[in-house]
């Protein structure tokens, strides 16, 4: 029997971050000792008092399915929590729970987009946007930011990019992969955009919000700007922040409308989250802020530290990141450049492969986010494996002759 695949399946590609992932597992696997910075994984373990209150839920009793948009309880500290934290109003049928943000995001795409729509997304910028857009028939249309402008997108450039055939903008902030942050400021220039225009939609990506740097404020587009609530939707979870992505519990804020529509979509997919992960994110977004700041000043510690390596070697440009824990490293000056053994590194990706090769380090390709030629690298990792990793890109960026 010969099946065929729909046709859709040739609009996307496997995410480049699990290949990257699944390579150097592979290579793990193959006995080699392979140092992977390719996942956006907090390498600290979910903290006891959110994994106290599953044990109890099981324990209880609570193990059956819930309402198809998560319980009310969780719904309720969702709320708590956009209130308290974002100074944004939502009644409990503006929120969905989900199974991670990256389905919130799914579901929102395919309720909104038809076959030639447009989705406006700033690059870099992670790598699913893209091919959740194409999946639903529409278009992304890549809106490119630069090192220059600290990999922010200007108004100037999304009003450009902004058409009849516009529904939506993808905003992430902070950034996987560049760590930029838009400001209260940013957001308040992007409304304007908008404004008048009531068929867009803003979808604000905020899974990194409590992982910022130095003075950099955190900002989300509803809560500066509230006479737009209803043309944005607010995405965010607990898998980053609580070191929680193994529970896969997302939620958004949004327009009544939308929401519905997405539950419907929920309804014939996934239903409910897992009722396990919800009342364990019941107890994380109740529990108070203290082992979320905890592990941000880890990472923080973590930064500075790798910045201050990388500063010692040469041909490598990284912008230090304001948000999340990736730096995205430029590798431009080393393309063309020879290994010992007369291997040439003419692309991104012979960077990549070489590293992995020769220094059993794994990192992702900047190809995948849409900006080449770069690296990203993870630094949720342990403080050992990233000393450990620096002196290993540090030996192969030694190890190459320039052209």
């Amino acid at each position: 029997m010969t099946l065929t695949l729909s046709p859709r399946m040739s609009r996307i590609q496997a995410s480049p971050t699990i290949v990257a992932m699944a390579r150097a597992n592979a290579a793990k696997a193959a006995g080699r000792p392979v140092i992977s910075l390719t996942t956006g994984e907090p390498d600290f373990d979910t903290p006891a008092h959110i994994q106290e209150a599953a044990i109890a839920a099981m324990r209880a009793g609570q193990t059956r399915y819930t309402a198809v948009d998560g319980t009310v309880e969780l719904k309720r500290a969702v709320i708590d929590k956009f209130r308290r934290e974002n100074g944004i109003e939502y009644r409990l049928d503006e929120v969905i729970v989900s199974t991670g943000a990256k389905q919130v995001i799914f579901n929102a795409i395919l309720a909104l987009i038809d076959d030639g729509d447009e989705v406006i997304v700033p690059t870099p910028a992670w790598v699913s946007y893209p091919d959740i857009v194409k999946l639903a028939g529409g278009t992304p249309v890549e809106v490119p930011t630069t090192a220059e402008t600290g990999f922010k997108p200007t108004a100037e450039a999304l009003a450009a990019a902004i058409t009849p055939r516009t529904r939506a903008i993808m905003l992430n902030s902070p950034c996987n992969p560049t760590g930029a942050v838009l400001s209260a400021e940013d957001y308040r220039a992007i409304a304007e955009l908008v404004r008048g225009r009531p068929d867009i939609l803003v979808i604000c990506d905020d899974i990194y919000e409590h992982i910022t740097f130095g003075t950099t404020e955190f900002a989300t587009l509803a809560g500066v700007c509230p006479d737009l609530k209803e043309q944005v939707l607010t995405v965010n979870g607990v898998s980053k922040s609580y070191a929680m992505t193994g529970w896969r519990l997302g939620y958004g804020g949004g327009p009544a409308p939308l929401i519905a529509a997405m539950k419907v979509l929920q309804s014939q997919s996934t239903t409910n989250a897992s009722s396990i992960s919800q009342a364990a994110a019941v107890a994380a977004l109740n529990g108070g802020l203290q082992c979320v700041e905890e592990q941000r000043q880890a990472f923080a510690r973590r930064r500075d530290m790798l910045l201050s390596r990388l500063a010692a070697m040469p041909g490598l440009q990284v912008l230090p990141p304001e948000g999340a824990f990736y730096l995205f490293i430029g590798v431009a000056e080393w393309l063309g450049a020879t290994l010992p053994d007369g291997t040439v590194v003419a692309t991104e990706a012979d960077f990549v492969d070489q590293l992995l090769e020769r220094e059993n380090l794994a990192v992702v390709g900047g190809e995948g986010f849409g900006c080449s030629p770069y690296i990203r690298l993870s630094f949720a990792a342990s403080d050992a494996d990233l000393s450990a990793a620096m002196d290993r890109l540090e030996r192969f960026v030694g190890s190459l002759t320039r052209a």
